[in-house]
């Protein structure tokens, strides 16, 4: 059967369909509207003039502020189709409606949600493009209460929280927070100040609570009846982690890591081979408009139920399985065939917003992503939701399909690869992500770092995720230890392990390759664009007495135990392999350098195929190959050549520009057998960026693109993509053709709508040639008026259908 990387990406007649017409989301309030409601408020406007039927006022004698046992709502999270409705049934027994002289009636409330409020500020959400109140659980905000009197020491208010379609006090997802006394769980509000017929309050949230969107309510009591505020969508409140929080899971103990891990809204994602590192830059957007809906909605489609959404462990193991849309018609359709042309080639991407809002819009997954494009927008996601997360590369990254823990190739009597055996494969580099977290679940010691892979290569209880998996556990071989846990060890520190056919058909080992796999595990620095290695929290030392007994007790878990039994270990001949660094249209020369470390002669048979390969691992047909023989001296040293025209690779390139070098032979004197496999790629040319101009928030500014066709060959269909998070929406531009060898510029105009440093990213994508891209930093200023923000999110943002949870 073939895996998820040969498939077409598996779209064909299964796509999920929305179940209704999607509506349009209201835009957010403008400030201006923000204000004068705020206003009206303070001037205690009648309420008698705005109230109806549908408010609950009641009169009761009880003391009981849990809800009516008659209560239904049958709204999801979220949505904003239509006000909400209350929840209440009338003042009094004919439910007439009336509301009492002397009642407590709340005729305002101020959230104190715009971002250049304090709540805001103080909660790190004043960068999302939302006018609605978003603070991180477990710290206190404040609100004001407008009444139509007084409050007296004989009221009672209650605050209520409720999210889902079926709230419950019991399931966290209806919380009551009477004002004066203590609530359960760390939930609890106080009197901070009175100001005649305003009351402000500093509300305490639980560390634990549930992430979400809540709708929010007050209820009072007085001698006079009850009163319950009606639902108001504009008052409704987003709740996240906080790694702020010393209490919360997802804590971090180190500021400029929060800064890096989660409110940084651009980073490096390295590609390439660990000779011939390529880097790009990557939109991650986790605060624009709608991506924090979109986020939401992700966890409603996979049909979570609003219990579990409080677990930073579940959280995260949702997120990836549906970043990918095998099983679950999640976020974005893998595909590793070559052919996109019924969507976009992974390589034009530039970020992950154009990504989240179309699925948040249509419903649909988004054709394609392949493992970078998984990593990237995992990030964006988890760091929207209050996870420190970070893009992680591991360069010759295994993928083990037997679970043996190892990486077995398979050769002939005359070592040539047997192609219908060799089923694990490794990746030239591989894209994950790091989140951080505590965890709870598994013994102590396991804290931190956590693994987490979206890009479905296996499954995993029967479903495309992988993780979290504690990076200790990977680190220290303890396979045992979940979530998937042996996957991710095969991925950095297994061995390459070369089996021959022997005379009587059964397999032995002629070598193995201890250093090959997890050879540079990188991500980028924290508060810079440098490249960071964190090899060393992944693996002990390479060759270490720790990093052989990690690399056998893992082994000893996986399906061949036994493998290292019968090594043969005999070797005076050493074999490297390097490969000329070369752009896209240039000749190459590969050399291989043979060493005689011993004090006999040797000589050396070798056999070179070279061939295309994805950054999977799979290989296409080899197109060139040679034999040499090579003597060697005691002590000395030898090259063979391979020369490499463009002529002669250029039909048959692939994604990545990779190809792959197979070295095989074997010593005549000594029986050693020699093997070898080498991967390299040509590079791409960058985009130039250049700004033409001061960029200034809520005025035009314009950008300068250049770029060079570095082929022979005409590009088709050129399609530049721009975006940069508080710059540039996500836009498209389609060019036409680009001649052989010419330049283009091309010149774009955006308005900034948020200050400060910022990352306008740009690509270029064709048939012919793509992974070329380009990046400007952009020091946006403040607008002249004073004003910190532009207009970001006028945009309506329909959203398809949620699934139930």
């Amino acid at each position: 059967m073939d895996g998820p990387r040969s498939d077409v990406g598996r779209w064909g007649g299964n796509s999920w369909q929305p179940t209704t017409t999607p509506e349009p989301q209201p835009e957010p309030e403008p400030e201006s509207d923000r204000r004068s409601r705020r206003e009206r408020g303070r001037e205690r406007r009648s309420f008698w003039a705005r109230c109806c039927g549908c408010c609950s006022c009641r009169n009761r004698d009880d003391d009981d502020w849990g809800p009516q046992p008659s209560s239904s709502r049958n709204r999801a999270s979220g949505s904003r189709d239509r006000r909400p409705p209350s929840r209440g049934t009338g003042v009094n027994a004919a439910g007439d409606g009336t509301i009492r002289e002397g009642m407590l009636v709340v005729t305002g409330v101020d959230l104190l949600s715009s971002r250049s409020d304090q709540n805001r500020r103080e909660h790190h959400t004043d960068e999302f493009e939302y006018e609605e109140l978003i603070v991180r659980r477990g710290q206190p905000f404040r609100i004001i209460l407008f009444l139509n009197r007084e409050y007296e020491s004989s009221d009672r208010i209650a605050l209520e929280l409720l999210i889902g379609s079926n709230p419950e006090v019991g399931k966290g997802t209806h919380v009551i927070i009477p004002v004066g006394k203590g609530g359960s769980g760390g939930w609890k509000a106080q009197v901070v100040r009175t100001d005649g017929q305003s009351l402000e309050l500093r509300v305490h949230t639980s560390p634990s609570a549930i992430i979400g969107k809540f709708q929010f309510t007050v209820r009072t009591r007085s001698e006079a009846g009850e009163f319950q505020l009606p639902f108001d969508p504009r008052n409704e409140i987003y709740i996240l982690f906080n790694p702020w929080c010393p209490d919360d899971i997802v804590y971090v103990d180190h500021e400029d890591w929060r800064q890096e891990y989660v409110l940084n809204e651009s980073g490096r994602i390295y590609y390439g081979t660990e000779a011939q590192i390529g880097e790009r830059t990557w939109n991650y957007g986790q605060f624009d408009h709608g991506v924090l809906d979109a986020c939401l909605y992700i966890l409603d489609r996979r049909g979570m139920p609003y219990g579990g959404r409080g677990d930073a462990v579940s959280v995260s193991r949702v997120i990836s399985a549906m970043v990918n849309s095998l099983d679950d018609n999640g976020v974005l359709i893998g595909n590793w065939s070559g052919d996109y042309s019924r969507g976009t080639n992974p390589s034009a991407w530039v970020g992950s917003v154009e990504i989240l809002l179309s699925y948040l819009r249509t419903g649909y997954s988004v054709p394609y992503g392949q493992c970078w494009v998984f990593a990237g927008v995992t990030t964006t996601v988890l760091r929207c939701l209050g996870l420190a997360t970070r893009t992680v590369t591991n360069f010759n990254s295994a993928h083990d399909t037997d679970t043996s823990l190892t990486m077995d190739i398979y050769f002939d009597e005359n070592m040539k690869p047997l192609e219908h055996l060799n089923h694990d494969s490794v990746w030239n580099f591989h894209v994950w992500n790091d989140c951080w977290m505590k965890r709870p679940d598994l013994p102590s010691g396991f804290d931190g770092w956590q693994v987490v892979d979206a890009t479905p290569q296996e499954t995993s209880s029967g479903i495309f995720c992988c993780g979290p998996c504690s990076v200790q556990s990977v680190k220290n071989g303890l396979v045992y230890m979940k979530y998937d846990t042996p996957f991710i060890f095969a991925e950095v520190n297994s061995d390459k392990v070369y089996w021959q056919r022997q005379d009587d058909g059964s397999f032995k080992i002629v070598y193995v390759e201890e250093k090959a796999i997890g050879t540079l595990i990188v991500t980028k620095a924290i508060s810079s664009n440098m490249r960071e290695d964190i090899t060393h929290i992944y693996k002990h030392p390479e060759g270490s007495a720790a990093e052989r007994k990690a690399v056998e007790t893992a082994a000893a878990h996986g399906s061949k135990p036994n493998v290292y039994a019968t090594r043969d270990t005999a070797e005076d001949v050493s074999m490297q392999v390097e490969a000329q660094d070369a752009v896209m249209g240039q000749d190459l020369t590969l050399s291989i350098v043979l060493t005689n470390r011993g004090s006999s002669r040797r000589t050396v048979k070798l056999h070179l195929y070279l061939s295309v390969t994805y950054y999977t691992g799979v290989t296409g047909s080899i197109f060139k190959e040679s034999k040499k023989e090579v003597t060697l001296a005691p002590g000395s040293t030898d090259s063979v050549v391979m020369p490499v025209a463009y002529k002669e690779y250029r039909p048959h390139l692939v994604d990545q520009g990779a190809m792959l070098l197979n070295v095989s032979g074997h010593v005549k004197e000594s029986g050693q057998v020699l093997a070898k496999q080498h991967t390299f790629r040509v590079r791409t040319p960058d985009l130039s960026l250049t700004l033409l101009g001061a960029a200034v928030v809520g005025q035009e500014c314009e950008v300068q693109i250049v770029f060079k066709n570095p082929l022979p060959v005409t590009l088709t269909n050129v399609v530049f993509r721009l975006e940069g998070s508080g710059l540039q929406r996500p836009k498209v531009l389609n060019v036409g053709d680009i001649g052989g060898n010419e330049t283009v510029t091309l010149r774009q105009t955006f308005v900034p709508v948020r200050p400060g440093p910022r990352q306008l990213i740009a690509s270029l994508d064709s048939p012919q040639l793509s992974q070329v891209h380009g990046v400007i930093q952009v020091d946006v200023s403040p607008a002249s008026d004073g004003r910190g923000f532009s207009d970001a999110g006028g945009e309506t943002i329909p959203m398809a259908s949620r699934g139930g949870a």
